[in-house]
């Protein structure tokens, strides 16, 4: 089927639609985890990207924080590395580490860069090391010693800030630099996480996490049972009421993160949708789940 044609004067509507939303985010610091089926379908990666561009464009000062779970897999497997896993999460060993540092802050990363550089916008790549920007002591899990796995403690923004300053887009990829015990360590840390404690060490508007959820639902089998907004107070009774379960706990955990850290609102969107940045940003309905 051809597609309705989008007459002039429809156009000119939609930029007047957004030009409430451009005013007052022009200047603001907005931090977006990417992440999911976003990265992996080409068509939602090429939309994201012209998302970031445009963002870029009118003023919006964006920070991307990455992921890339399915790229590291894939890369262990070609080396014939096996995985080992305790309570369900990957154990990191010293051989483990060099793959996930030159996947992510390597290829992952600067394919990115180069996308939103192909796409017309400037882009930075990024990692925890560069100017000890991620700082993170090793965490366990229920006791249980994770290897090279860490959690942020500090945030240095002078490189983000730097880069910002100059009209860039950071582009960041989750390693961090180990301290304390791990001093002289290059840790993994979890990219929502990382996402949350950049977003408040920057003061930014919004934190915005890119799922391959609709956002909070009331009813996980009905899609319809999206809760738009929702208080910080009231992620505590969600989770209780069990509600808010499963992997949608950490990401609201990351959320109030950073809305305790003086972020203004955070969203959980889903980045299955083209666009949704966008429609997130620029228009009244919105998409996902509001924080604030």
């Amino acid at each position: 089927m051809d597609a309705i044609p989008i007459t002039n004067q429809a156009r000119a509507g939609v930029l007047v639609h957004a030009l409430p939303y451009i005013q007052a985010f022009m200047g603001k610091t907005i931090v977006v985890k990417y992440g999911g089926n976003a990265m992996i379908n080409e068509d939602l990666k090429a939309a994201v990207i012209q998302d970031l561009v445009l963002m870029s464009c009118v003023g919006i000062r964006t920070v991307l924080v990455h992921g890339g779970g399915p790229e590291i897999d894939g890369m262990l497997k070609r080396v014939g590395k096996e995985s080992s896993f305790i309570n369900g999460l990957r154990y990191t060993d010293a051989e483990t580490m060099e793959i996930v540092q030159m996947v992510l802050a390597g290829k992952v990363n600067k394919d990115i860069v180069a996308l939103i550089q192909r796409a017309g916008g400037k882009a930075l790549g990024l990692c925890g090391l560069d100017g000890g920007m991620l700082q993170a002591e090793r965490v366990k899990k229920d006791g249980a010693d994770l290897g090279q796995v860490g959690e942020v403690v500090a945030v240095d923004t002078a490189p983000l800030l730097n880069a910002l300053e100059k009209g860039y887009v950071p582009v960041v990829a989750t390693v961090a630099l180990g301290t304390g015990p791990a001093s002289g360590e290059t840790l993994n840390v979890n990219a929502d996480t990382a996402a949350a404690k950049i977003a408040a060490a920057l003061g930014a508007e919004k934190l915005v996490l890119m799922t391959d959820v609709p956002g909070i639902l009331r009813d996980v089998r009905n899609p319809e049972s999206l809760i738009k907004e929702i208080r910080r107070a009231e992620l505590a009774s969600l989770i209780k009421d069990g509600i808010v379960s499963k992997g949608m706990i950490p990401k609201t955990e990351c959320c109030s993160v950073a809305l305790d850290g003086g972020v203004n609102k955070a969203h959980i969107i889903d980045g299955r949708v083209p666009h949704a940045l966008l429609v997130e940003l620029f228009t009244d309905e919105g998409i996902g789940t509001m924080i604030d």
